[in-house]
């Protein structure tokens, strides 16, 4: 079991070589490719005061973005949701066109890098992959080349000062700590699953043995269903804070140390906590990676910000045609999509 963060759905929807996520943008515009945009005769399905994306345009940026993230191709069939990743895609468009001369060239170099490690992962299966999405390696190519265009902007006009004020407003997530953990998940080691009720109460029978003075490694060894630290007694050690979901992080932040935690429930069950070592990480002290890191996550937040605070400023007026849907014998139609989720009507906000 993995307990590290999960990317937000409203920034970082499409995941590029299975390695690096980001939002939508368009493969090929009526701005920055005048030989497809030449055969495009298909309705406009966004308009803005810069521009305009056809039917076709929004067709081929889906294709890639099931192509990218298979897992995610669900929710391209909920009209909000496609609703959302236009309004996106249009807000890369124009970001597109105001980045700098620097963060294109950056791009293409990444962009190489990206699939050429798409291309390896998927081995014997990348032709096969691209021919059914009928898609080729220059259009993935050039929808990578304008999401990183976009991103490595956002990067270039990060200052310095920027980035030590985004460390001390999460510099919580380079503490690293040494703690031990026993997970009641709501799943057990044979697949079966749990109420709450009977995870909760499970993890009480571990921390009541713990409070009687248990030995942490044998408790975990006896309850704890989490498989990457159970075989160490439930020890994670010198872990970076940052790396743990949301709740796991609050409480190994605040808790006393050496204290066994009451049940923290995140969505992976029930954790019973105890931390041995907690060293705040010094600005200075950051590695180059946790500094990128630091770097990445202010571009994601200033990349939302946009989305949430200008995107009304292009004055997007949407045309998408509906899903498919079929009228029964009363007249009433039932839609051809599935229903949306949690996560597709969050992202759809």
């Amino acid at each position: 079991m993995s307990v590290n963060k999960t990317k937000s759905w409203k920034v970082l929807l499409v995941s590029l070589a299975a390695a690096v996520s980001f939002t939508m943008l368009s493969a090929c515009s009526s701005n920055n490719n005048a030989a497809n945009t030449a055969e495009d005769t298909s309705q406009a399905v966004a308009t803005y005061k810069d521009g305009t994306i056809t039917e076709k345009e929004f067709d081929l940026d889906t294709r890639v973005m099931k192509f990218l993230s298979p897992q995610q191709a669900a929710y391209l069939e909920i009209d909000a949701f496609k609703e959302s990743i236009l309004k996106q895609e249009v807000a890369f468009e124009y970001l597109a066109g105001q980045a700098s001369d620097d963060a294109k060239k950056q791009a293409e170099k990444e962009a190489d890098v990206q699939v050429s490690s798409m291309k390896e992962a998927l081995g014997d299966t990348y032709e096969s992959t691209l021919k059914e999405q009928n898609l080729t390696e220059a259009e993935i190519r050039s929808y990578m080349v304008r999401v990183l265009t976009v991103y490595q902007d956002m990067l270039l006009k990060i200052t310095d000062e920027d980035l030590k004020a985004e460390y001390e407003a999460t510099k919580g997530d380079y503490t690293v700590a040494t703690l031990r953990h026993v997970l009641v998940g709501l799943t057990d080691a044979d697949g079966k699953e749990r109420t709450d009720e009977d995870a909760l109460k499970r993890a009480n029978e571990a921390k009541a043995k713990l409070d009687a003075g248990g030995d942490f490694a044998a408790v975990a060894k006896e309850y704890s269903d989490d498989t990457g630290s159970v075989e160490n007694g439930g020890e994670y050690k010198d872990k970076a804070l940052g790396s743990y979901v949301e709740e796991f992080k609050q409480a190994a932040q605040t808790l006393a140390l050496n204290t066994i935690s009451e049940p923290v429930k995140t969505s992976f069950g029930y954790h019973i906590i105890e931390v041995e070592s907690r060293t705040e990480t010094a600005f200075d002290k950051l590695t180059d990676e946790q500094k990128e890191t630091v770097k990445s996550t202010l571009a994601s937040k200033n990349l939302e910000k946009f989305l949430d605070e200008e995107l009304d400023s292009l004055e997007i007026e949407i045309n998408l045609p509906k899903s498919t849907a079929a009228a029964d014998e009363s007249g009433t139609a039932a839609t051809a999509a599935p229903s949306a989720t949690p996560a597709a009507t969050e992202a759809a906000q």
